[in-house]
């Protein structure tokens, strides 16, 4: 069996969350994971799962932008398409080490994703 390149771990995961299936998605996250995200620090595998799985069911498509490897290095550029928004980008920049996802910085505008405005 041979290993996956960083790129080819994060790509499986973020096609595995954008798709709801966070549980596959996890295998390929350590356990000692962190996050650093608006508002909230993330450590742990749990933790990070309830933040993507209480995410992922919002999504209604994904916009793919851009995307950079060095390394253990992989950065994502996407637009996650809710009700509230098409077009809010989101960037991602993971850290990988033995074939799994050790740190993750998310940057993402929290108000575009919150209830699509009335009227």
């Amino acid at each position: 069996m041979t290993s996956l390149t960083p790129y080819e771990v994060v790509m499986s995961y973020h096609r595995a969350w954008t798709t709801g299936d966070v549980e596959t998605a996890m295998s390929y996250v350590a356990d000692d994971v962190t996050c650093r995200a608006p508002g909230i620090d993330l450590d742990g595998k749990q933790e990070y799962q309830s933040f993507i799985a209480a995410f992922a069911p919002r999504l209604t498509g994904i916009g793919d932008i851009a995307e950079f490897a060095e390394g253990h290095r992989v950065a994502l550029f996407y637009y996650p398409q809710t009700a509230a928004t098409t077009t809010a980008p989101a960037a991602e920049c993971f850290t990988v080490q033995d074939g799994r996802i050790v740190d993750s910085v998310l940057i993402f505008d929290r108000l575009s994703y919150g209830p699509p405005t009335q009227g």
